[in-house]
């Protein structure tokens, strides 16, 4: 159940598409002067290292954002470029908690959640002096009963567990479930690989039909001839996103599959 370290996966194509993702929609919450809930319910790390043992033993990043030429982006991307390209810069590469950390303003606030004993000791530290962050050793599922409604604030959760276990599937849709309940306009944006059919497809029909007409699914596809045994497609699919979000990720990705010599779709859930 804890066997899971993202250090092995950082910068990954997956990341390159949830990050992007996720720089877009809190850049789109931040044109509003209402704080901002940022609830991560499996936060990993929070900073990898690409020198280090995990990551050179699988060099996923190779695939991913070492594919992509930073500057050649749209203006759509630049913003994720930017930031990336920082850490890059210094051979390390950002979890989805620093990344959201490192937009969020002042007023606003961060839930970071993390069961592994190793990679929650690594997030506390990092964020020790961050007066804007509770960092959580406990189950991130839970965390959307416990961290919901936000009175007088929007709330963005990003819900990323390794699907380890078969029971990962069902616990994801009913966490978005009952977080809808809760606040019915929080911004959900949910990540999974596409594997396991059998088990990713009901998840991902109970979670269209939550979203109803609020609902986008955005996929990528790798057809790189290197990656054939491993996950070849990620995808994310957000509900309560901005009303740009579609054209935005459109723009930004039509560049990025190129480089990475893969493919997209981007179509209401």
């Amino acid at each position: 159940m804890l066997s899971y370290r993202h250090g092995f996966h950082a910068g990954n194509f997956a990341d390159v598409l949830k990050h992007l993702l996720l720089v877009q929609v809190i850049d789109y919450l931040k044109t509003k002067p209402a704080p901002i809930r940022y609830i991560d319910t499996h936060s990993g790390a929070g900073l990898y290292e690409l020198r280090n043992r995990m990551s050179q033993q699988t060099e996923e990043y190779r695939l991913g954002v070492g594919a992509i030429e930073l500057s050649a982006l749209p203006q759509s991307a630049r913003a994720w470029g930017a930031l990336i390209g920082s850490y890059l810069a210094e051979n390390r590469y950002p979890g989805s908690p620093l990344i959201a950390a490192d937009l969020l303003r002042p007023q606003d606030e961060l839930r970071l959640f993390e069961m592994h004993p190793a990679e929650y000791e690594q997030l506390a530290t990092l964020f020790k002096r961050d007066r804007r962050v509770r960092v959580f050793h406990s189950d991130g599922y839970a965390a959307v009963k416990s961290q919901l409604p936000v009175q007088n604030a929007r709330a963005l959760v990003l819900i990323d567990p390794s699907y380890e276990l078969d029971a990962d599937y069902y616990r994801v849709a009913e966490a978005v479930k009952e977080g809808l309940r809760r606040m019915p306009n929080a911004v959900f944006a949910v990540w999974y690989p596409v594997v396991a059919p059998k088990l990713l497809q009901p998840m991902l029909r109970k979670l269209e039909k939550l979203g109803g007409k609020r609902g986008l699914k955005i996929e990528l596809h790798l057809e790189n001839e290197e990656v054939l045994k491993g996950m070849r497609a990620t995808g994310m699919l957000v509900i309560n996103g901005p009303w740009t979000l579609a054209d935005t990720m459109s723009d930004s990705l039509r560049v990025i599959a190129e480089q990475m010599s893969g493919k997209f779709t981007v179509a209401s859930a």
